[in-house]
């Protein structure tokens, strides 16, 4: 049976990022336009960190019985290791997808925005279809792009549009930025995984597009947060204080040029990480002020 400790390590937390920085970037965006709801933001978070924790555990399942994380070299997988058994990680898994459910529709109930039941069921079919079902799309290429969908427009701007009722090119320029250097993350850590998913058949980006040219990718999608705060500038010069979080960026782009590999990735996930969450509480509280 697995300890209290391992079901956290499960929960991978140090992926939790890509689920509170849209959040605050949505936050600040509608501050920018005196709609900012604290409630609001708060069950729109309780919303993203259920989902996030719930496709981990999902993932955690589904390469568990597909043999995927066999030969892992990340961090513990609960299934794959053998400490919890496959049937309670899906428990799990949709405990999570329930919560989020809730607390999206009490959100959705609150704000009249009734027609965002359906952006919600979709989010919790993608969670369980990026490795669950007979083709999950995150075998075949689509991880990366679905988490620029959900981790950036998806949840940037739903979390703008509950408080504030409309979108404004400021809050599409946070939800590019975010979805990108989310994206950057997962190609992070499939790039670790390269070597055990091609082996494995799980056929994800890095693997289409090879180890130089994943490598490149990463680069190009940390750079986006940057550039959209010098674009975003000219309309609220505050938000050049995300550029702060390029700092903590460097380091992670250092890693993944240098052609680190295999378990010498783990601080490029966490950097990018960080440095994701920086830029989005730098950038909200320029939003703040414009």
């Amino acid at each position: 049976m697995a300890t209290t400790a391992q079901w956290v390590a499960g929960a991978r937390v140090r992926t939790l990022p890509n689920s509170i920085a849209p959040v605050i970037v949505g936050a600040g965006a509608a501050a920018a336009v005196d709609g900012f709801s604290w409630w609001a933001s708060l069950l729109a978070l309780v919303v993203s960190l259920a989902l996030q924790v719930g496709v981990n555990y999902a993932n955690d399942y589904s390469d568990g019985i597909r043999g995927t994380d066999d030969k892992r070299v990340g961090p513990l997988r609960l299934v794959a290791s053998g400490v919890a058994p496959a049937r309670a990680v899906l428990t799990a898994a949709f405990l999570c997808f329930g919560v989020a459910a809730v607390a999206g529709l009490v959100l959705v109930a609150l704000t009249g925005h009734w027609w965002l039941l359906s952006v919600g069921a979709v989010s919790v079919a993608a969670a369980w279809f990026y490795t669950g079902g007979p083709r999950p799309y995150g075998y075949a290429g689509w991880g990366e792009v679905a988490v620029f969908v959900f981790f950036g427009p998806v949840a940037v701007l739903g979390t703008l549009y509950v408080q504030a009722g409309a979108l404004t090119w400021l809050g599409v320029g946070g939800a590019v930025a975010l979805g990108c250097i989310s994206a950057s993350v997962l190609v992070t850590n499939n790039l670790r995984d390269l070597p055990t998913d091609s082996a494995s058949g799980k056929i994800t980006m890095a693997v289409r597009l090879g180890d130089r040219r994943t490598r490149t990718l990463f680069v190009v999608l940390v750079a986006v947060p940057f550039v959209v705060s010098l674009v975003a500038a000219i309309w609220a010069p505050w938000v050049l204080l995300g550029l702060l979080a390029a700092a903590l960026v460097v380091p992670a782009v250092r890693k993944v040029v240098g052609g680190a590999t295999g378990m010498a990735l783990i601080p490029a996930l966490r950097d990018t990480s960080f440095a994701m969450l920086a830029w989005a509480v730098l950038t909200s509280v320029g939003l703040a002020f414009t």
